[in-house]
Formats: C-alpha cells, structure tokens, sequence
C-alpha cells in the first residue's frame, strides 16, 4: 500500500524491535505549500487528478512516512484551518482516541462544522467533546435508547429486510438487475424508526418521504467534502468554498421533525428518560433525530452496500460457506434466530469485521492535539504541538500490511479463532478499538454492537433466502452503489419466524 514500513507480520512492531528499543525522533515530512494557492493545489490533487486513496499513498512514499503534513478540504470560508497532520498506519492511528491527548470539540466532520441551522439550532452529541457537561448525558440517552429497543431489533429489522430482499428480487425478474441504495434506505429507516420509537413513518404524515429528505440533508451537511462529479473549478468555488444555504432545507427538516421524531419522541419513555438526565425536550428530540438519520441510517447507507459488495465479489463458494453455517445454526434452533444462535457463526461475524476493516463506513478521524505530543508510527517518532490537528485516514490504517498479512485482500474467515480475535483490537471503525466498549466520557460509537448485529443479520436474511447472489458496483458519493444481477432462491428452505432479542446488551 505504501513504501514505508512494508511487511506481512500479523502483528505490528513495538518499540523492542527497533535497535535500542527507541525509535528515532524526526521532523514530520510533508508541507502545507504556499498559503492559499497550497490548499488549492491538495484539493485538486485530493478529487481530481489523484483521488482520496493516491493522494495519501503518493505523499507517504514521496517522503517514507506514514505520518507527514498536508492539506484536507474544505476550502475557505467553510474550514477554520486546512492544515493537517496525516496519520495513516495502525500505530500512529490510536491517538485519535486518546482523550487525555486530544480535543474532540466540533471535528466530527473535519476541519469545518455545518450550521447548527440544521440540526434545531443545537450542537448535537456527535460535535461535543467530552469534557463539556452535556456530553455525557446526551451519550446516557442514546445507551437508554439502545437499552429500549433491544427486544424489537430482530424482528423488525427481519420484517424490513425481508420484504426489501422479496421486492429486489421482484425487480430482478422484471428487469434483470436492482440498485440496492433506495431499497436499503427505505427499509433502513423503517427498521430503526420502528425499533426506537415503535412507530412505523409510512403510518405518519411523513410516509415514504424520509429517506428523500435525509439524503438532502446529509447532503448538506456534508457537500464541502464530497465531489458532485461536476467541473472542478465550479466545485471550487461553490460547494468546496461556501457551505450550502441551510434556510433552502429548513421546511424539510421540519417536516421530519414535525412530522415523525416530535410525535415519536414524546410518546416514548425516551421522553421522561431525557428529563431525569436533565434534557430539555427539544434538545433531546434533535439529538435522537440525529443519531437516528445521521449515525445510524448514514452508517446504513454506506455500511450495507459495502458487505454486499464484498461479499459478492467472494464468489458462489465462499456463499455456500456461509449459507450452510447459518442454515445449520438456524436449523438448531428450531427456525429462529436469536442473539444466541447469531453468537454460533464465527464466519458470518468475521465477515462482517473483515467488510469493517477492508471498508470502514467512517473513512476519516480528527482530533486537536491538547498539548506538546510524541506520535509514533512503526519506525519514527514525531512531535506534535498544542493545537495541531491530527487527521487519520481510516482505509489505510486499517489495511496496514505491518499488521495484515494480504491487507488488501478481503478475507472473510480473517477473524475467525484465537488469532483472529487477535486483531480485533485493529479493527477500528467505531472511534476506538472493536474489543473496547463505549461510555458515556469516550467518543466511541454508543451503537458499535448494534452495527455489527445488524451486519450479521443482512448476512443471515441474505442466505436463508438465497444460495447465491451477483453484483455490479461502482464509487459512489458516500461509498459504494450496487447494483444486484441476480438473486438465486435458497435450494433448502430454513423455517424461521421473528425473534425477540431479549437479553441483548446494548
């Protein structure tokens, strides 16, 4: 993947494997250019002539490094400071979680924060560092959130995928292929409305209309970083220098608000959960709205698509693996499927991790360095000064052939056993190490269980109804856009009826 520090070693170094047991302190490489002119230069280089994944790749094999300076998009008059400092192996990546070394105060989306315009004039949690008051009681009442919904997670997310897969199929007979995105997003949103809040919004006065408006406005919200595919310099000085009029969504997000999560909200016990911390209602209500359509059905949008591409391009054998492990699970547990039962298919739940990693649905980390710091990649070290900003590039730090054997390959049974549970701490997607778990002080993803059961159930929906499936796939703004060919019905049929998750810890 890059020059520096090359190997196929299943575990990374530690400072013993260096001479001395201290690795040698180095300048960073890299420059930031000639003010103005050098951002514009990274951006074009970043969309244009290279692409996100050679635009860190040549930079680190330009100056041997996995760490080095650069410049990420936005443009100005959206980014506070382009200037970066890159992290891109699995050593250096860590510190990103680190919150005794940095800030996490309003990087969610990078070097810039969208209007607070469009998430009810509040900073939600996703934007708080933890060191503010409200952080940690907003974090609470997503872990109640969670805790709520636990019984109706597998049955409502089986009713909505069933019948997703059942009208994908439909479409294939008609057709001959069905994209996945508008399919997967409606019965994404359906599923996570339905297990939250026990409402179901094609039932309110929203109906089938909440996936259209998400799209917008997660759009805008996220619009300076993404390429729209128009000309590069129309970009520039358009969505790359200026950020979207909030005021041109604001009747939409009404309407979602007004129309679902206000309604939905106060008729929960979420609403009482939020008072006992201390919540107002409103703010409350904007946060969960949030978490719902950004963190969850935004994961949703990229995540899925991803696991069936990856997937796909495994082949009919590694189909057959899988689809026998889960039938013979199932099968033993009388046709339903439990937490229990998902707990006995080590392959699916690998391939679920291994899609994670190879394909992490959040590709970007940042965090402001809180004091003078030493980073250390896997042969350097750096210093860091107070108020720096550190940017991982997750894709990367995540396929580091230090401590991947064959990083780039998708290995479905890559963390299945004793050494594959191993490098597990690698796995990262979460804002923090899949063998830790989430609080209410950290910035790890609160849902990170959740993420991976529900990986694991599109996995075993997918295979208890078809031996085999095909893709097509090409980028997409947000990831990836597949595009199903065909869809074979499962030879042997395995009974199965919705199942209570009870028990489940969130």
């Amino acid at each position: 993947m890059w020059a520096a520090g090359s190997s196929t070693k299943s575990e990374p170094k530690t400072l013993d494997d260096t001479p001395g047991g201290r690795l040698p302190l180095k300048a960073i490489p890299g420059s930031y250019g000639i003010p103005f002119f050098g951002p514009i230069k990274d951006r074009h280089d970043y969309f244009y002539k290279q692409g996100k994944d050679a635009y860190f790749r040549t930079r680190a094999q330009k100056y041997g490094s996995t760490v080095f300076r650069a410049n990420m998009p936005p443009g100005p008059f959206v980014s506070r400071n382009p200037k970066v400092i890159v992290l891109l192996d699995a050593r250096s990546f860590p510190v990103l979680f680190d919150l005794d070394k940095v800030e996490k105060r309003d990087v969610f989306t990078g070097t810039y924060m969208p209007s607070v315009d469009l998430t009810g004039g509040y900073r939600v949690l996703s934007y708080l560092d933890p060191t503010e008051p409200k952080h940690a009681k907003l974090k609470t009442l997503i872990f109640r959130l969670l805790h709520v919904s636990r019984d109706k997670i597998i049955p409502e997310f089986r009713r909505s995928y069933r019948a997703m897969f059942q009208e994908l199929e439909a479409e294939i007979a008609v057709g001959g292929k069905a994209a996945f995105a508008d399919s997967n997003d409606q019965a994404g949103f359906n599923f996570l409305a339905r297990s939250f809040f026990g409402s179901d919004p094609i039932q309110t006065k929203l109906g089938r209309d909440g996936p259209g408006i998400i799209a917008k406005w997660l759009l805008f919200q996220l619009s300076p970083i993404l390429s729209l595919g128009l000309p590069n310099l129309l970009e520039e000085v358009t969505i790359r220098s200026f950020t979207l009029p909030s005021c041109l969504l604001r009747s939409d997000y009404k309407r979602l608000y007004d129309d679902f999560f206000w309604p939905a909200f106060t008729s929960s016990v979420l609403c009482e959960a939020a008072e006992t911390l201390g919540l107002g209602r409103e703010e409350a209500c904007h946060n969960l709205l949030f978490v719902t359509c950004f963190n969850s059905l935004g994961g949703v949008k990229v995540f899925f698509p991803a696991l069936l591409k990856w997937i796909g391009l495994a082949g009919a054998t590694w189909h057959r693996k899988i689809a026998d492990e889960i039938r013979s699970v199932v099968r033993s547990n009388g046709g339903e499927v439990t937490i229990a039962c998902l707990e006995r298919m080590p392959l699916t739940k690998s391939t679920v991790y291994e899609t994670l990693r190879i394909d992490p649905p959040v590709e970007f980390q940042y965090g402001k360095a809180k004091k003078d710091l030493i980073i250390e990649s896997h042969d350097a070290a750096f210093e860091v000064k107070k108020g720096e900003m550190l940017f991982g590039y997750q894709p990367f730090a995540t396929k580091d052939p230090v401590v991947f054997a064959r990083p780039e390959e998708f290995q479905p049974d890559r963390f299945v056993g004793e050494e594959g549970e191993r490098l597990l701490k690698y796995v990262v997607w979460s804002n923090g190490a899949e063998t830790e778990e989430p609080t209410a002080g950290n910035k790890q993803c609160p849902g990170k269980d959740l993420v991976v059961m529900i990986g694991r159930l599109l996995v075993v929906e997918l295979f208890l109804m078809f031996d085999t499936f095909e893709i097509e796939w090409k980028p997409y703004l947000l990831g990836t856009a597949v595009t199903l060919t065909s869809l074979t019905k499962a030879t042997i049929q395995t009974s199965s009826s919705n199942a209570s998750a009870a028990g489940l810890l969130l």
